[in-house]
């Protein structure tokens, strides 16, 4: 689950964004300050749009919103309120973390993408990486299935060239740090970095 909020861009209205649909069966259903969007066949909920949300909850911020107990609390009182049953849970673990690449071999249908097995404390991840200076024994900054880029991308389960990826190797350019270098290449990090820590710049 991710949490968008732009009063100047799109004004007072809440993003919240939990799955992907397919569009063509997206269709939507309003009560009051709530439209719920979901799979028509399926019933499955894609998100919701709350609109009027600074007078309904404490939001404020310009993009992703971070997340908290208390702020999905919130949601829920206000869905509730507003005439829906769905209770939203969500998995506050850190999604930037301190990585361990333990593997990397060659992708087999692309030149320049490297499959790595990743340790990132509690699971071993599959990540297809394409940064040229990746290596088996680095720390690496892993952000994980469900973490939103300082350039507003959601990291997603996906599928490169055949081959499954979860989570992303990240670069300093990609997490928005000062100084980042331009040329191409992931941020690897200190010996001393902890597997598993959530990292923070």
């Amino acid at each position: 689950m991710n949490l968008f909020y732009n009063k100047q861009g799109i004004g007072d209205t809440l993003l919240v964004v939990l799955q992907d649909i397919e569009l063509g069966n997206r269709t939507f259903e309003t009560k009051k300050n709530v439209t719920r969007i979901f799979d028509e066949k399926s019933n499955v909920t894609a998100g919701y749009n709350i609109f009027n949300a600074s007078t309904l909850l404490a939001v404020e911020g310009n993009g992703p919103i971070k997340l908290t107990e208390e702020l999905i609390s919130e949601v829920n009182r206000v869905l509730s309120d507003n005439g829906f049953t769905e209770t939203i849970e969500v998995d506050l673990s850190p999604k930037f973390v301190v990585g361990y690449v333990q593997e990397k071999e060659k992708h087999p249908n692309a030149d320049k993408l490297n499959i790595c097995k990743v340790d990132v404390g509690t699971e071993t991840l599959q990540i297809v990486c394409g940064a040229p200076n990746v290596e088996a024994g680095q720390k690496v900054v892993v952000a994980k299935v469900g973490a939103v880029m300082p350039s507003g991308l959601v990291i997603k389960d996906a599928e490169l060239r055949g081959v499954a990826s979860s989570g992303m190797i990240c670069s300093a350019k990609e997490l928005a740090l000062p100084n980042a270098p331009q040329e191409k290449g992931i941020l690897v990090l200190e010996e001393n970095a902890k597997i598993g820590e959530p990292f923070t710049s």
